[in-house]
């Protein structure tokens, strides 16, 4: 078998144990080809314990710049001989396997059909190093060292990476630098480089190397949230772990030290989403962080802030459910127990961003939205984009943006006379006037309560007033499809009566995956959904067309039982594409499931018809 021979296009992944340091030598790696100005895509795939269990970095190396996983290993850097077969095993035909040939090995452990490159990086290490931890942490660096030599990547690229992560810090810069030369060195000595190559290019240009987490944070912060109360859990405990931090830089009165914020680590998830919604009650802008279990145990609270209009955004960063699940894997399963949060008729705004600049952005939109629509906004991230680094355009934000606050009674109002009712709709729109405290000291206040009650925030069991608070209830439902973002709709290249539907983390191998069904034949129409309330464009997309596509990761096609449900869509034009195994969506896996989708319904593009 010829081994394969690429420039700047190929997978590379690390198979390490869990605690050995190694994930901050494959960062290293994925930053350096960065450095040389070629895009990569990279996926930390780690179990849930701390120490001891397998654990993978995946590095796609694209110069065409797709940010998904590709599926297929073209280079495996095997360090784990517990999973030493299913990883030789995932190496492409004609690719290549690295691995810490100090102890020998069988034949049989090989295959006939790969490179196989062999360095004794424990003796290497044993000879260099006394300290047990050193030896250790050491060899992720050496096998950087080699394969910077093995693919051509600048060594002076990775030293600068180095001596950036270590500035300060000379004796363990120096340290660092030393392992990375003894292994660069020795492979140079002993292995030429592979067919496999990194080649300068200038195809990153001023895009940013971040998570879906510090971005969401970001958003928060430049949304003019002040308070955010949290029950740690994964995978978004970082979320509001960088919120903190940034609020103590920026949340603090210069001249008298004094916080401008309030970040509460609470017992639990009941206390965080109360403490949220009673701090946005009174006027702030208040958030909490957390995941499928922590909805589930919020849920009595979301449904209090839904029935008495009370805004409050949740950062809901999915995961492997249901239950514990795979608290470190990634699924899109809160959907519907988002939508539909808290026992009766209840339905939530909820925003899809789709990589790490998107999270900023509606990080900052939910803020609004929940004031301007006094209801819960969920922001509906999963660990793929929360947890993972994507390469994406820089953040940026409008210093004349400024918030809205949406539809506050004032002092000056009150005292005109201005009728105020707590839950009287004067507008149309279904949403009505509210007050803060201390508005005025006679005017304008009211009782809130969870339980039935009249225009004037009255309690009331009558059923003609309870009927009339949830028909307005519906009607602001409607209203905010005019202020979430609406929908990406993009046509095929050549006329098609075939669509494919996506949302969220979906996207980073749709691209590819449409790119490699059209030079199949196979042209979709596309469109991505970014909010709940659906747009009425996503019904009329859905009518234009005899079959659409609807891909997800989760196990019960759960958009789509939400298309179906709000729009009365016919369940035979939706045909669901669905991955649930908790690992990133791979764009193979999406071409190959919608190209044999596509054959049963005999999907192929219209012909044009002479005039």
């Amino acid at each position: 078998m010829k081994p394969i021979t690429r420039v700047n296009d190929f997978v590379v992944k690390f198979a390490n144990i869990n605690g050995s340091g190694s994930a901050s030598a494959n960062a290293l790696f994925a930053r350096s080809v960065l450095r040389m100005g070629v895009p990569v895509a990279a996926r930390n795939i780690f179990p849930s314990n701390i120490q001891g269990l397998p654990t993978w970095y995946e590095v796609r190396v694209t110069e065409h710049g797709w940010r998904g996983r590709r599926g297929g290993v073209d280079l495996m850097v095997a360090m784990n001989p517990e999973t030493w077969i299913q990883d030789v095993a995932e190496i492409e035909s004609g690719g290549y396997l690295f691995y810490d040939s100090t102890r020998p090995m069988p034949p049989s452990r090989f295959r006939e059909d790969i490179t196989t490159i062999g360095m004794p990086i424990t003796a290497l290490c044993n000879a260099q190093y006394t300290d047990a931890r050193q030896r250790q942490l050491f060899k992720n660096i050496i096998y950087l060292g080699a394969l910077a030599s093995l693919l051509s990547i600048d060594p002076a690229e990775v030293e600068k990476l180095l001596g950036e992560q270590y500035k300060g810090k000379e004796s363990l810069l120096d340290a660092n630098r030393k392992a990375f030369r003894l292994g660069y060195d020795f492979e140079s000595e002993h292995t030429a480089p592979l067919g496999l190559k990194v080649e300068r290019r200038d195809r990153v240009g001023q895009k940013i190397f971040v998570d879906g987490n510090k971005a969401a944070a970001m958003g928060a912060l430049y949304g003019g949230a002040t308070v955010c109360a949290w029950y740690p859990i994964t995978p978004s405990s970082s979320l509001a772990e960088v919120f903190g931090a940034q609020a103590r830089k920026l949340r603090v009165d210069p001249d008298t030290g004094r916080h401008r914020y309030a970040f509460v680590q609470c017992e639990d998830e009941l206390a965080s989403i109360g403490m949220v919604i009673g701090a946005a009650w009174n006027g702030a802008r208040a958030f909490t962080a957390t995941s499928g279990p922590g909805v589930s145990l919020m849920q009595e609270f979301i449904g209090l802030a839904y029935f008495a209009e009370i805004p409050a955004v949740i950062f809901d960063v999915q995961r492997g459910s249901p239950s514990t699940g795979m608290p470190t894997k990634t699924q899109q399963a809160d959907v519907l127990s988002c939508a539909y949060a808290s026992h009766g008729d209840t339905k939530h705004v909820l925003l899809f961003p789709e990589d790490p600049k998107e999270c900023f952005e509606m990080g900052a939109q939910a803020f609004d939205l929940a004031d301007r629509l006094q209801t819960p906004v969920f922001v509906m991230l999963d660990l793929d984009i929360g947890m993972q680094d994507w390469l994406c355009e820089p953040l940026t934000w409008d210093d004349d943006r400024r918030m809205d606050r949406g539809k506050l009674m004032t002092t000056a109002d009150l005292e005109a006379g201005k009728e105020f009712g707590r839950y009287l709709d004067v507008d149309g729109d279904g949403i009505p006037y509210r007050t803060l405290p201390g508005t005025h000291a006679k005017r304008g206040a009211y009782f809130t309560r969870g339980t039935s009650k009249d225009r004037y925030a009255r309690y009331t069991e009558d059923g003609p007033a309870y009927v009339d608070n949830m028909r307005r209830l519906l009607r602001k439902f409607d209203t905010a499809k005019r202020y979430v973002p609406g929908p990406v709709i993009e046509r095929a290249a050549q006329p098609t009566r075939a669509g494919v539907v996506w949302y969220g983390s979906t996207g980073a191998p749709m691209e590819e995956a449409l790119a490699a069904l059209q030079a199949q034949g196979i042209h979709l129409d596309r469109l991505r959904i970014r909010a709940f309330p659906f747009a009425d464009s996503i019904a009329d997309f859905v009518a234009d067309h005899e079959h659409v596509f609807v891909v997800e990761q989760n196990r019960d096609a759960q958009l789509r039982s939400l298309l179906i449900n709000e729009h009365g869509l016919s369940p035979q034009k939706l045909i669901p594409v669905l991955h649930y195994d908790g690992n990133p969506l791979t764009a193979r896996f999406v071409t190959r499931e919608i190209a044999e989708k596509a054959a049963l319904f005999n999907v192929t593009p219209l012909r044009r018809v002479a005039p």
